[in-house]
């Protein structure tokens, strides 16, 4: 009996997903729990396991095919040896014939002419997503003229706001649409130059980082300031207590608990910071999940630290240091990286000396951290050296006004240089 592989439950507003890679191919055994493969959603990557012990029997959805919430993606043959249908076309191995290769791609193209075929028969039955309704109507656009990426043509959010960044007209919906524009395309490269050029599909985690920086860009009134802080205070207590909280609480006493808690504090003065637009509504945020951004092999992910205002430092750099492990592995899930609603960015562990990050929208303000680096200051008179680092706070202008933006980095940067204000809740 065949035990059916298909896509999980990917969390909330997660509806599809692409195959980023078999880990098995047909024929080979598997035991249960065994990675499969791995689906790349627009937030995080997640491994499918097996079911169920035996060998995998059929692959029905290729790498880089996008594919929704419950769909079939192969099945488990049980016992040892099972060979795919012959009727399902193979995967071809760079040591296959060139005629063999010709036969797969002819029958894979077929595959995808009648999957075409009976999607121009049914047309498209399913209403646009909630969130991308909204868009719709307040950009004044047509659906018949936007293209849907979902299940079924539905038209999502991000296909909505793809048609806007193109320069989809708004027009009142009663109003004829012409044919859309061609999509611009880029300019052929010479002969000489082809050859040494490799077209690498972005990932949909690339593709999601890309439409969010962009459209953080387009919508909100984005300002950073900056301001600089004393690191002496901070790094004498991490030096003289750093051992024995290690063994106490089985972490390492870094930066980010005490950045983060910098961060809460000055939060809960200056709530604008922490809250977020809603159309003509402003959302007050009584709680802070601190986002850390963390930088991997497939692209710039962000776990969220909930509740972060009423940990502990310990507790915070064990819940950093799970993320950041989680991430590395490619293990975090869903809910890990939902309802941020603050961002630390910290480029100083690649040597950035100044920078200004971009928001992570609907956040209304992000926290840039910078390189450690010795210079000369000026302190009671006398010229020094200390460890100094640039912060930088992006904010959207139109929910906060630089009085609190600076405000808040003030508050930030005097609770760095005096950490017992952390511990007494000054």
């Amino acid at each position: 009996m065949a035990t059916e592989i298909r896509v999980p439950t990917l969390g909330e507003s997660v509806t599809e997903a692409t195959v980023g890679k078999w880990f098995k191919k047909v024929g080979d055994t598997i035991a249960a729990d065994e990675p499969l493969l791995e689906l790349e959603t627009d937030k995080v990557t997640v491994e499918v396991p097996a079911a169920a012990a035996g060998t995998l029997g059929e692959i029905t959805v290729k790498e880089g095919e996008t594919v929704g919430v419950g769909a079939l993606l192969g099945s488990i043959s049980a016992g040892g040896g099972a060979a795919a249908p012959a009727t399902k076309p193979q995967a071809v191995s760079q040591a296959s014939s060139p005629d063999a290769a010709s036969t797969g791609k002819q029958a894979a193209a077929e595959t995808a002419k009648i999957a075409g075929d009976a999607g121009a028969v049914e047309p498209r039955s399913m209403p646009p997503a909630p969130a991308a309704a909204k868009l719709i109507a307040e950009h004044n656009l047509a659906v018949d003229q936007l293209s849907g990426s979902g299940k079924r043509g539905q038209v999502l959010k991000g296909d909505v706001l793809d048609a806007i960044s193109k320069g989809a007209p708004s027009q009142p919906a009663e109003t004829p649409k012409a044919a859309p524009a061609p999509v611009a395309v880029r300019a052929p490269s010479s002969g000489d130059d082809a050859s040494r050029e490799e077209r690498v599909r972005m990932t949909k985690l690339r593709q999601t980082i890309a439409r969010r920086l962009k459209e953080a860009q387009s919508t909100a009134a984005m300002l950073t300031t900056f301001n600089e802080v004393d690191m002496s205070a901070v790094m004498a207590l991490r030096s003289k207590y750093k051992d024995v909280f290690e063994k106490k609480h089985g972490v390492k006493l870094g930066f980010m608990g005490f950045f983060t808690k910098a961060v809460t504090h000055a939060l809960k003065e200056i709530p604008s910071v922490n809250a977020e637009i809603d159309a003509t509504d402003i959302i007050f945020k009584n709680y802070a999940h601190i986002g850390v951004a963390v930088g991997t092999e497939k692209g710039l992910v962000v776990p969220v630290v909930r509740d972060a205002d009423q940990m502990s430092i310990a507790e915070i750099e064990k819940e950093i240091g799970r993320l950041g492990i989680a991430a590395r592995d490619g293990k975090l899930s869903v809910a890990d990286m939902q309802g941020g609603t603050f961002t630390i960015s910290n480029g100083g562990v690649y040597g950035s000396l100044m920078s200004t990050p971009i928001l992570n929208a609907p956040q209304s303000g992000i926290l840039g951290m910078h390189k450690i680096q010795d210079r000369p200051v000026v302190v009671g008179g006398q010229i020094v050296i200390r460890p100094m680092m640039y912060l930088a706070l992006s904010y959207d202008h139109r929910i906060v006004d630089g009085k609190e933006a600076v405000t808040f980095l003030v508050r930030v940067k005097e609770s760095l240089e005096d950490p017992e204000r952390l511990v007494l809740d000054l």
